[in-house]
């Protein structure tokens, strides 16, 4: 499986990692409905013996169940994959969410992490949302210090602006970005995607299949049926007149990607990958069969002709309503 350098790192990533966010199991505020602990690990092992070598997560996800999940598939794996997390989310004991990107604060999570995740060095360690805006110097001079100490090997953000990484970039390089990026989400397009790849700045994009809704798998009744803790359920994507479109959207992938023998999800995390300053996206997969379903994008690229068919689908998926 092909690799690319992420930014000023010496990590060569597989253009797929494992995303553990709705590993984190139901109860939580950003949860995807219950899951089966031995199913995640079964995805894990199964993506790794496809040669993928990376895996993402946050402390957040499941208000630490993720990073302990991840763990537990990782014991006794003979070739360890690079295993990312993420910092600035904290929790209290009624499970409510709270913003800290406080010294402090993030030496606390980033020991949780460690000790959730058993490991001596978090690979890549990043500030998951840049949240309070005004403490985000504070934050990233903290985890600047996590490098030097040897805590973390790289550090990065995620969910940040350009502007925002200038700020950064003042204090200590950033290795990578992380920014939601589907063809449903383009907004990183404009200032933020060219100014990563103006500064090397390494790229790994979640939700290329916009949760699961661009996978091929998701209908109406299936979204009807999401379970009531799944957080899905309230996103306008999820719901009409929005969902109507994106459905027909997915079936003009699937047409694309029957060509090739690809699924929809694999036409739609290969689109995010055709953009130059995208070095890998990060792909939820909870089932072995899951798995299956993603595991071609790693190698799957569109012709020029096909990114601009999916355009013109685009283009008629945005159109105003009458």
């Amino acid at each position: 499986m092909r690799t690319r350098r992420l930014g000023n790192s010496d990590m060569d990533l597989t253009p797929i990692g494992v995303g553990a966010w709705a590993m984190g199991g139901g109860g939580w505020a950003f949860a995807w409905g219950p899951q089966d602990d031995e199913d995640s690990i079964r995805a894990i092992r199964k993506a790794l013996d496809a040669g993928i070598n990376w895996i993402d997560t946050a402390a957040v996800y499941g208000l630490g169940h993720s990073e302990e999940v991840v763990a537990r598939a990782l014991d006794g794996v003979a070739n360890q994959p690079h295993v990312f997390t993420k910092c600035a989310r904290i929790w209290n004991a009624r499970g409510e969410i709270g913003k800290s990107l406080k010294a402090d604060s993030i030496r606390r999570e980033a020991e949780g992490s460690l000790r959730r995740l058993r490991r001596e060095v978090i690979d890549l360690y990043q500030i998951h949302w840049p949240e309070p805006d005004e403490d985000l110097e504070e934050g990233w001079s903290t985890l600047a210090e996590l490098q030097r100490e040897g805590k973390v090997r790289w550090i990065g953000v995620s969910n940040c602006s350009a502007a925002q990484m200038q700020r950064a970039e003042r204090i200590a390089p950033v290795t990578s970005l992380q920014p939601p990026y589907s063809m449903l989400a383009r907004e990183v397009e404009a200032e933020t995607l060219p100014f990563a790849g103006k500064q090397g700045i390494g790229v790994i994009v979640y939700s290329p299949m916009r949760n699961g809704l661009l996978s091929g798998g998701m209908t109406r009744e299936r979204v009807a049926a999401l379970p009531e803790d799944d957080f899905r359920r309230n996103r306008p994507d999820f719901q009409e007149p929005r969902l109507s479109r994106n459905l027909e959207l997915v079936e003009g992938l699937r047409a694309i990607g029957r060509r090739h023998g690809r699924t929809p999800g694999e036409v739609a995390i290969a689109w995010t990958l055709r953009h130059p300053a995208v070095t890998a996206a990060i792909v939820g997969m909870r089932s072995a069969r899951q798995v299956d379903g993603v595991l071609g994008a790693a190698e799957f690229r569109l012709s020029l002709a096909e990114e601009a068919e999916i355009e013109a689908l685009l283009a008629v998926q945005t159109a105003p309503i009458s």
